[in-house]
């Protein structure tokens, strides 16, 4: 008798979810038959290769189906955990990562801040689009711009060597200490421009009633930002932090692979270059898959972690 309430229930409840979808369709049709392309679009290019991930949980063989493959389970992943550079690995890859979000993450948010308070058009414009220019420049162009300033013999070293502050020419991007800081920089004069771009479009629907109100209560221009262009924003500093988490284990690829040499790798070998030296480069295909889908998990689970506090103490969240 009470397992028949509960199937009742559970249908019930079934049937309620799909009535609420059909009304949902049947109000806005049109909205999602325009999207028809779109979702084909995400399911044949997002979800599908996802099949792929078996991959790491067998030994594949090229040109054989992932089914007809040895099945290991999660071998692959204690080879990767018990490797004696994993630790190195993790290390470089949490602290490239976690600077690019301690620094580079309030970086756009003060950039943006100063361009609003710009009040020359024609100046603030240039400004903005000189900023955002990096971001077009390919990482090999951004590796051959870094080598010309601060390489050996680069205009940093001319600068220093010639005002007499140095000796010698100092090796930025031949040791390793220098490292995480030259890739830190770099990801941030890359993106920085960019990434006000929302940032702006955010502060641009902030309230202009606010600020006359706090000119009329006294409040300088910083008091502005803080009391009213900040607060004004939360919302999509919030958003954009949840999701930045996710790329918490995304330290970079091309950057590490261009910039970086035998002398520096203790600090710049990463997640995704580790795995494509030792698993893409030999041919370890499985091995390679599971160090992506372990950084998948892991990236996933962060956000969802990071999501569930912000929500719980800023009633903000993206779900």
């Amino acid at each position: 008798m009470q397992q028949s309430i509960i199937n009742n229930t559970y249908t019930t409840k079934k049937k309620n979810k799909l009535y609420r979808f059909v009304k949902i369709f049947k109000k806005d049709y049109q909205l999602w038959l325009i999207s028809i392309p779109l979702i084909i679009w995400v399911l044949v290019f997002s979800y599908y290769p996802m099949y792929g991930v078996l991959m790491s949980f067998v030994n594949y063989i090229p040109g054989k189906a992932i089914t007809d493959c040895e099945f290991v389970g999660l071998m692959h992943f204690r080879q990767f955990i018990t490797s004696p550079e994993f630790s190195m690995v993790m290390r470089n890859t949490i602290a490239i990562s976690g600077l690019n979000i301690i620094i580079g993450f309030p970086a756009p948010i003060i950039l943006a801040l100063l361009f609003n308070e710009l009040k020359n058009l024609r100046f603030k414009k240039f400004i903005q689009t000189t900023s955002y220019l990096p971001h077009f420049i390919s990482w090999v162009v951004t590796a051959s711009i870094a080598f010309t300033i601060i390489g050996n013999e680069g205009l940093l070293n001319d600068i220093l060597l010639s005002l007499g502050i140095i000796d010698k020419p100092i090796s930025f991007l031949g040791t390793g200490k220098y490292f995480w800081g030259v890739i830190t920089g770099l990801n941030i004069w890359k993106g920085v421009g960019w990434s006000s771009i929302i940032y702006l479009s955010a502060i641009a629907g902030v309230d202009k009633e606010l600020y006359q109100a706090g000119a009329v209560d006294g409040l300088g221009r910083f008091g502005m930002i803080w009391h009213i262009t900040l607060p004004g924003i939360r919302t999509t500093i919030i958003l954009l932090l949840i999701l930045g988490m996710g790329s918490l284990l995304n330290a970079g690829f091309e950057q590490q692979l261009l910039i970086g040499n035998p002398q520096t790798r203790q600090y710049y070998e990463v997640l995704d270059t580790y795995a494509y030296k030792y698993g893409i480069q030999l041919g370890n295909y499985s091995f390679a898959t599971a160090i992506g889908l372990m950084k998948s998990v892991i990236g996933v689970t962060l956000v969802f972690t990071v999501n569930k506090i912000a929500k719980k103490y800023s009633d903000t969240s993206i779900v």
